[in-house]
């Protein structure tokens, strides 16, 4: 009797012989399907720097990818503090702007948010802000290099810098050198003695001696 139950639940579909059971995926083909990409909006990205108590990590948005870099290193921060102070001095002197570093909220386009290591905010714009954020516009953007940020320095967020800003510059510590991008630019201009900027309404142009400049970043003197 048993078998002849068991020969009718074959046939009624309930029990099918040598029948596999449905198997968990492993952990390597989870690994290996592909995966999902949440293109971000500028709203959920202002959510994550409200909840962040500290000023790093650096969240930014390009092209709908969040882009989060880690606390600089110490050589990071004394390329941007000294190159800072030496446009600081600059812009005041001629009067075409303010020079400032992140944390600053820089929207150029609609949906993205930038966090420049240096940028120098032209006058009219300036006016405008009137103490307010976000910064719409921008003479002068930098970005220091780091190994956490250099990918996205050199695309991404360059791409962006060159649709909108007139002057892009990449301090490269490792290879100590500038690379200079303007708006029409396929390729750097390298520079590794000096560097010259005259901004709009400039009277004399802001001069940097790059091998002084990454002499004092490294404590060469």
């Amino acid at each position: 009797m048993r078998h002849s139950d068991d020969a009718d639940r074959r046939q009624d579909g309930i029990l099918a012989p040598h029948a596999e059971l449905p198997q968990t995926p492993s952990a390597e083909q989870i690994m290996g399907m592909p995966a999902m990409e949440h293109r971000w909006t500028l709203r959920e990205v202002r959510a994550l720097i409200d909840e962040s108590p500290l000023a790093t990590p650096r969240y930014e948005l390009v092209e709908g990818e969040l882009l989060v870099t880690p606390s600089p290193v110490s050589r990071h921060q004394v390329a941007v503090s000294r190159l800072l102070v030496a446009l600081i001095t600059y812009c005041d002197a001629e009067r075409v702007g303010k020079a400032l570093t992140s944390p600053c909220d820089v929207e150029l386009e609609d949906e993205s948010l930038l966090q420049p290591d240096i940028f120098v905010i032209p006058s009219a714009e300036w006016r405008r802000l009137g103490g307010g954020l976000p910064v719409r516009a921008l003479s002068l953007a930098v970005e220091v290099l780091s190994p956490s940020s250099s990918r996205h320095d050199r695309v991404r967020k360059r791409l962006l810098y060159q649709r909108h800003v007139p002057e892009y510059w990449i301090v490269d510590l490792d290879a100590r050198l500038i690379e200079r991008w303007r708006s029409e630019d396929e390729r750097p201009e390298p520079l590794t003695t000096s560097l010259e900027w005259r901004p709009d309404g400039a009277a004399s142009p802001f001069v940097l001696d790059i091998e002084r400049y990454f002499s004092a970043v490294f404590d060469d003197q």
